[in-house]
């Protein structure tokens, strides 16, 4: 089936802007635009985005014209005010955003204006998206302008296909977790069903902050979400490899290159290319070039270090700081070390297009790429591609996402002044056929994984994921199927309720003791089993004297300690097979050495089972305490005749060969059931669903795999299901 991708980003592949009272239109040069601008034309495809010039300044026909205008470019913009472009770009985006993800926490501004204004505009992003989206379409959002939007237009398009991409680092937990709004933002991504980055180091980042911000658990790379699935995986961005590759033999690319090599008298060209930040370590880079040229005099005047920065962001003040530091050191070391006839540093600002940035790659020895922090970097892929004869070194910051994939690069510490300046005189003397050994392999990955590529690869993950996600969603009772349950329930004489408690009638709670029974779960259950057709057995995990204590006042059946007793309707409490608990001396020990070394963590004892809970520990510290445990306690279990299960964060010890099915049996062999209902929540009901017969309903809650015939999302769906029941018994007997 054909799909229509929606590209969301900040900005649009077409700038808007006003020359002389002129509305005038150009492509855009930025990183994403440029990036996936051959992908984006290849296919069917809606980009939405900001036009640029703020809306205050265009009246209503003006408008009219850049929607008209875009719509030509399959481009719908999203006007945004001149406060708005301020506070959430300017603001929340360059100052609080990127900073942080950056590792530049002194840069970082927290401001609640600035939050408010990043809100709205992300609710603006929704408004267009939604209003654009039919169904079938893939929705990809770009980059950390978007944070929220997965999340609000998942509120509005339940089922939309919604894949989004960071293009910067995502940090460590520690620096995420500064953010006041962490949480709304991390719950904003994980609205997408697929979230893309450049490296498994960001993955791993954002799996951790998931796990310890949100307590979210993921197996593989994929976030249990509710009852979706969110999968988290790295995709390098490639480049448009081809293209940069084919411009050597262009005329206009040829005649640049020449002239740049005539004028440098055959000296050593080492090229720096970067937009003007301060994650791009330009000021470094200068002082490590300045300590290559002082280990080095005899370098002088056989080298040039052409260093390209362009323009960014001129009207913040950090900035403006910062071009004057460069300005300042470029002329320093060119004061110090220059003569007549050489000049150590050329220093362009300014923005170059293709052709001049090509002809200086293809005339450059070295690229020296040495960001302190960088998603990915695409300069040292461009480079890379446009070394055609296999000649040309390139020395590359291991903090930039390319170094993972740029491995035969030589890497270096950006930080490490005396590390740059070595790698640099390595680099000027490499032999040649080494430089193409090690050009060659980049090459030759950096060609099987260009941008289409990566393109394709996330756009086939995030059908592949949405697809486990309609696959689950068919498990859930629908409404055909629940009209049959309810009719096959009112019609039969004999019924039997087998129903879990925790996770199944009442949701979980942080202390066992905390998930008593509310009003409206006892007062269902005593409707259920008012009725005279009706045998309702709780089958819990929960101890006898709980049981009694939360629900001894109804005459019901029940299943305590996962099977170990069972207690008919006006009967008492009978265990169902001979066992024992001396074990417990043994292993009491264990589980409370652990919960003295994992803060939050408890023991619950039970006649025949002790269980160890860790809802409350850092989710963390609770993955690996939980794997310890459970390793320490297998050891044990093979020798006493015990079983090691887990549940939703707790793991259980007791004696083998005891389950909820087994306990179940007690009532489903009995003859003359016309209908049987089991519902429950987790492994452990997985052994009353194998006991039921073919013919029985069953329901897992939660959309996971199972043994039960059907699904159902929540508590809530739990309990409004055995009201329907209750309704319609009251209405077969009126």
């Amino acid at each position: 089936m054909k799909h229509r991708l929606l590209i969301a980003s900040n900005r649009l592949p077409v700038d808007v802007m006003r020359r002389g009272g002129t509305l005038r239109f150009k492509r855009s040069v930025g990183g994403l635009a440029t990036g996936l601008g051959s992908y984006y034309t290849s296919t069917e495809s809606l980009w939405i985005g900001w036009p640029g010039i703020p809306s205050d300044r265009l009246k209503k026909s003006d408008r009219e014209t850049v929607a008209r205008r875009l719509g030509e470019e399959s481009c719908v913009p999203v006007f945004l005010s001149g406060q708005d472009v301020k506070n959430y770009y300017h603001g929340f985006c360059n100052n609080t955003l990127w900073p942080l993800f950056h590792y530049f926490t002194q840069y970082t501004m927290y401001e609640e204006r600035y939050w408010k204004a990043y809100r709205r505009v992300n609710e603006a992003f929704c408004d267009a998206v939604v209003e654009e989206a039919r169904p079938n379409d893939i929705i990809w959002i770009q980059d950390y302008h978007l944070l929220l939007l997965p999340q609000l237009i998942r509120e509005r398009l339940p089922n939309a296909q919604i894949g989004f991409f960071l293009h910067i680092p995502f940090p460590s937990y520690e620096l995420f977790r500064l953010l006041p709004w962490r949480k709304e933002l991390m719950t904003g991504l994980l609205g997408a069903d697929l979230i893309g980055f450049h490296t498994y180091d960001y993955v791993r980042h954002f799996l951790s902050t998931t796990r310890r911000l949100l307590g979210y658990e993921q197996t593989f790379g994929q976030i249990s979400v509710g009852n979706r699935v969110v999968k988290a995986e790295a995709f390098p961005m490639g480049i448009d490899y081809e293209k940069y590759a084919s411009a050597g033999e262009d005329p206009a690319v040829k005649e640049q290159a020449r002239r740049i090599r005539e004028e440098l008298h055959d000296r050593t060209l080492i090229v720096s290319v970067d937009r003007l930040d301060y994650t791009k370590g330009i000021l470094e880079r200068l002082a490590e070039y300045e300590q290559f040229l002082s280990d080095n005099p005899d370098c002088h005047e056989c080298v040039v270090l052409i260093l390209v920065v362009a323009p960014s962001r001129t009207r913040v003040e950090d900035y403006r700081q910062l071009k004057r530091q460069v300005d300042e050191r470029v002329g320093a070391i060119n004061g110090r070390y220059g003569s007549v006839g050489w000049v150590p540093v050329w220093y362009l600002y300014q923005t170059q297009s293709f052709v001049p940035l090509r002809a200086l790659y293809e005339a450059a020895d070295v690229a020296l790429v040495t960001p302190l922090r960088d998603g990915m970097n695409l300069i040292a892929k461009e480079f890379v591609a446009s070394k055609t004869d296999g000649t040309g070194v390139l020395v590359l910051s291991e903090m930039a996402g390319a170094a993972s994939e740029l491995g035969e690069a030589l890497l270096v510490n950006p930080l490490n002044r005396l590390e740059v300046a070595d790698a640099l005189k390595t680099a000027l003397s490499m032999p040649k056929e080494e430089q193409i050994v090690r050009n060659r392999a980049m090459q030759a990955r950096l060609r099987r994984y260009d941008v289409v590529r990566w393109a394709s690869d996330f756009i086939e993950q995030l059908l592949a994921i949405c697809r486990v996600k309609k696959e689950r969603l068919s498990s859930v009772i629908d409404p055909q199927e629940r009209e049959d349950l309810i009719a096959a329930y009112r019609s039969a004489n004999r019924r039997l309720l087998l129903l879990d408690y925790d996770g199944t009638l009442v949701p979980f709670a942080d202390r066992p003791e905390a998930a008593a029974p509310d009003q409206r779960v006892k007062r269902l259950l005593a409707m259920l089993i008012t009725d005279p057709k009706n045998e309702v057995v709780l089958v819990s995990g929960r101890d006898r004297e709980t049981l009694d204590g939360w629900l001894g006042d109804l005459d019901i059946g029940c299943i305590a300690e996962h099977g170990v007793w069972v207690r008919a309707r006006g009967s008492d409490w009978q265990i169902v097979a001979p066992l024992t608990n001396t074990w417990k001396a043994e292993v009491r020990p264990i589980l409370e050495l652990y919960t003295d070394r994992t803060p939050g963590a408890l023991i619950e004892e039970k006649e025949y089972s002790l269980v160890w809970h860790y809802r409350r520990v850092d989710p963390a510290l609770a993955g690996v305490r939980a794997m310890e445990i459970k390793e320490t306690l297998l050891q044990f279990a093979s020798n006493l005749a015990l079983e090691v299960r887990e549940g939703s964060r707790t793991i259980e010890i007791k004696n083998t060969g005891i389950d909820k099915g087994r306990a179940a049996s007690q009532w489903l062999n009995r003859q003359g059931w016309e209908f049987i209902l089991a519902i429950g929540d987790d492994w452990t009901d997985e052994d009353t669903f194998r006991a039921l017969p073919s013919s029985a309903y069953s329901i897992r809650v939660r959309l996971v795999p199972t043994n039960a015939r059907f699904n159902l999302e929540s508590v809530d769906d739990v309990r409004a299901l055995l009201s329907d029941l209750t309704s319609s018994s009251v209405a077969t007997q009126s």
